[in-house]
This record gives C-alpha cells, structure tokens and sequence, in this order.
C-alpha cells in the first residue's frame, strides 16, 4: 500500500511548536510519509532562524521557501502573502504531497491554503473555529473554507466550523500539539539550564536563582502603527518592577519593525539592568523555562494556550487574543505601564493557578497522524501533473 504524503508547511516561530509533536508522530505511522516545507520567517536569522530547531530536532527539511519583503507594514504583508502563494505552488507542484497541512492564522498560511485548494490537493487546517482580535480571525475562518479537513482544539472551536457549514465528519478534536510540549514539560523538567550560554540573547546578564518573568509581545496588525508605544509601555512596567526578565522577540507581522525599533530604543536609552532579550529559544526548553517563571507578560497565545496547562499565570495585554478562549490564568489589561505593572503584582502575589485541560491533554500529535492517516481525502484523485 502507498504511503500518502502528508507536506507540512511551517513558516513561523509559534507555528513550529504547534504542529512538532505531530510531526514525530506522522514520520513513525506506518501508512504516512511527511513532507516538510520550512518557509518565511522560519528561515531568518533576525527572527531565529527555527529552522535550525527543525533540524536539531532530526527532520528532513524537504523546500526551503524565502517569501518575505522587509518592512513588516500592510503592504508588504500583503505582497509577501501573494509571493508566497506562487513559490508554494511550485513547491507542491514538485512534491507532490497527497495533502498538505497548515497552521493556525497567519498571511503565509492563508498563502499556503490558496495554493493547495487551487492545485486541488486535499487541504488540512489546524486550529480553526478560534476566536481573537485583529485580522488573524479573518484569515483564520477564510482558510476554514479552504480547507478539506479540520483538525480543532476545543468543543467550541468545532462548533464554529460546522456552523460554517463545513461537514462534521471532516471536524475532529484533536487539541493542539503545543500542549504535548507543555506535558511533557511537566513530566520531564529537565535540568535547569542557563539560557545566556545557551542561547546567547543581548542584555543584562539577570539573576533567575529567586524567580524571574517571561514577556513575549507581539504587533497587532490592525493597530501596527501603534506598535512602538504599544511595547513601551510594557518595557516601562517592567522596568519599574525590577525582576528578573527574559524578553522574547515580535513575530515577522505589521508593526514587527515599529515594535523591534522601540525596544533597541529603550535598551540603548533606559539601559535596564533587569531584562535579557532573546530571538528564540527551542520550544521544549521554551516551555519548561515559562514553567519555572513566576509570570508570562505580552499578547502572545502561549500565555493563553501552554499556559493554561501549565498552570502559570499571565498578564495578557491588549486586544491581540480578544476572544479566546481562556482558563483561570489570565488577567487582562490595556497598554498602560501602571496597570501592567498592578496586574503583575497582583498575580504573583496570589495563588498559583490550577492548571485546566482546555486545549488539550497532551496526545494530540498522536490523533493528528491518525486522522491523517484514516480521514477521506476528497480531492486527492483531482490533482493532475
């Protein structure tokens, strides 16, 4: 019998450690061959380079697909969407995949759904039938369209999608693969290891010995010019505080530059003594550093997803993951540096929160490669070479 050739396309930061777990699980299922297509700002050193990651962790990396403009702005956001719809095509076009897998919300995901359902090769999304703010829910539902199978985290997500009209028998929970990093966080903490020799990073070389934060902050597309004093404000509260602070770099989106110039600002300008700052760090190690941290700080979906699991709180700033759905863990507040600073203290004065199972128990990789593995490609005898 023929393996069917699962491609994966990978193209950012987060992306890699949502879908890694199901990656080992579809290169060990005896009916799937895995394809991967490392792309965008996976590639780039400035971001992290997570290809790197990919490779460490002993996957083949099948394309390489450069796609993005400088400049982080609509417009090359835009542009960047429409270049990487036609390398991607040529992309499938040489490999041939039976179907092709896509992550969560992002302009180069949308890329890679446009081409798949084009080219009629059977297309996967995971993570639809979310909600948050910005343009990334209008991504996110437009690729639900797209798309031939839906792989979801939570009972409401699935909801979403069929009332989209998408068939139920092509919806399954599977919950996310990030969660599987998250247990296996928890089950295997590791050594503590000190991520200044690890992994380099600029900044104060901070003590972490009596508890340390964890900030990770993104642009908001829809408000990308107000990137910059978006960020500020969060570097002022975590100034003030005085803990120890490792701080993660913005993701490749509109407003990325604004966001990365305000922060090279206030390091040369304000000097803080207490924050270390880091492009990347590989996702296992990530999260069992977020676990140990007294608070995670910013707009990123970890605080709300990993976190939530983890049982760590998370101080979650502005309009980024309006929407989403959320366990105990999180505290909302707007761009303002007392407040920030207040709902910190407040956290971490607390008790620590429970952790809840709301995305996920920690096996999704394994059900991912089985729905795989077992579910009706509708398409898959349409595509022609």
């Amino acid at each position: 019998m023929n393996k069917r050739k699962v491609c994966v396309v990978i193209t950012a930061r987060p992306s890699y450690s949502r879908i890694r777990t199901a990656l080992f699980a579809i290169r060990q299922h005896p009916e799937l061959e895995l394809q991967i297509v490392s792309a965008a700002s996976m590639l780039l050193d400035r971001y992290g380079k997570t290809v790197t990651h990919v490779e460490q962790d002993g996957f083949k990396v099948d394309a390489r697909v450069y796609m993005v403009l400088e400049g982080e702005n609509l417009v090359t956001s835009a542009k960047t969407t429409g270049l990487g719809l036609i390398e991607l095509a040529t992309t499938f076009d040489n490999l041939r995949p039976d179907m092709v897998v896509t992550i969560a919300d992002r302009y180069e995901t949308i890329a890679t759904a446009i081409a798949a359902a084009y080219m009629n090769i059977p297309l996967v999304h995971m993570q639809g039938g979310e909600v948050t703010g910005s343009i990334d829910e209008k991504v996110r539902h437009a690729i639900t369209k797209l798309a031939d199978i839906h792989l979801v985290t939570t009972e409401k997500a699935r909801e979403r999608v069929i009332r989209m009209g998408e068939n139920p028998d092509q919806v399954y929970i599977t919950g996310c693969p990030s969660i599987d990093i998250a247990n296996e966080a928890i089950l295997n903490p590791g050594e503590e290891i000190n991520p200044f020799e690890c992994y380099g990073g600029v900044g104060a070389t901070v003590d972490l010995s009596n508890g340390y934060l964890v900030v990770m902050q993104h642009p908001v597309t829809t408000e990308y010019e107000d990137g910059r004093k978006q960020i500020t404000e969060t570097l002022y509260a975590i100034k003030k505080l005085g803990i120890p602070t490792l701080w993660f770099w913005p993701n490749v989106d509109a407003g990325s530059d604004g966001v990365s110039k305000g922060i090279r600002s206030f390091r040369e300008l304000e000097g803080p003594t207490n924050i270390h700052f880091f492009k990347d760090i590989p996702p296992l190690d990530f999260l069992r550093m977020v676990k140990r941290s007294r608070c995670i700080i910013g707009n990123s979906s970890v605080a709300i997803r990993e976190c939530s699991y983890l049982g760590v709180p998370a101080v979650n700033i502005g309009s980024r993951e309006a929407g989403r759905e959320r366990g105990p863990n999180v505290v909302d507040v707007d761009y303002d540096s007392n407040a920030i600073q207040a709902a910190i203290l407040k956290h971490i004065e607390g008790p620590r929160p429970p952790r809840v199972k709301l995305y996920g128990d920690g096996h999704a990789g394994e059900r991912i490669a089985d729905v795989l593995s077992s579910a009706l490609l509708t398409y898959s005898k349409r595509l022609t070479y």
